[in-house]
């Protein structure tokens, strides 16, 4: 299960949203081995594109060394899909390297208001999708 703090959750969608049409992207970062998301980090989707994201490889070695530093790791990998549902594509599970992480899709296809927004998380081990609950707390 992922859990996570509303306001996490907000910062997540409102980026999601601010980005549309274009596929947004960006990691919460947080304490190594606690599991617990803390740091929102919105990056830029280098490709610019509504059917695809990719983190720009400079600012994920940058973000990466960042992590480091602070002792932290990926707890939460995010990207919007735009037109589909927030269920992981090919191109996202060949991505998915990060094991221990939790892969969250958002759904932006209901940009005019009017379809069904979506918040999923999903654990992505060799190329294998489990969706998982995702409970959302005032604080940890």
């Amino acid at each position: 299960m992922l859990t996570l703090t509303q306001a996490l959750y907000d910062q997540i969608v409102a980026h999601a949203r601010e980005d549309h049409p274009d596929e947004a992207c960006g990691v919460v970062a947080g304490p190594v081995g606690e599991g617990r998301p803390e740091r929102f980090i919105p990056m830029l989707n280098a490709a610019r594109s509504p059917t695809f994201y990719e983190f720009d490889s400079g600012d994920l070695l940058k973000l990466y060394r960042e992590m480091d530093d602070r002792d932290e790791e990926p707890v939460i990998i995010y990207h919007s899909h735009t037109a589909t549902e927030a269920y992981p594509s090919r191109t996202d599970l060949s991505y998915a390297n990060e094991p221990g992480a939790h892969y969250v899709l958002v759904s932006t296809a209901d940009a005019d208001g009017l379809g069904d927004f979506q918040f999923r998380s999903y654990r992505i081990v060799d190329s294998v999708v489990t969706e998982e609950e995702v409970k959302v707390v005032t604080a940890y």
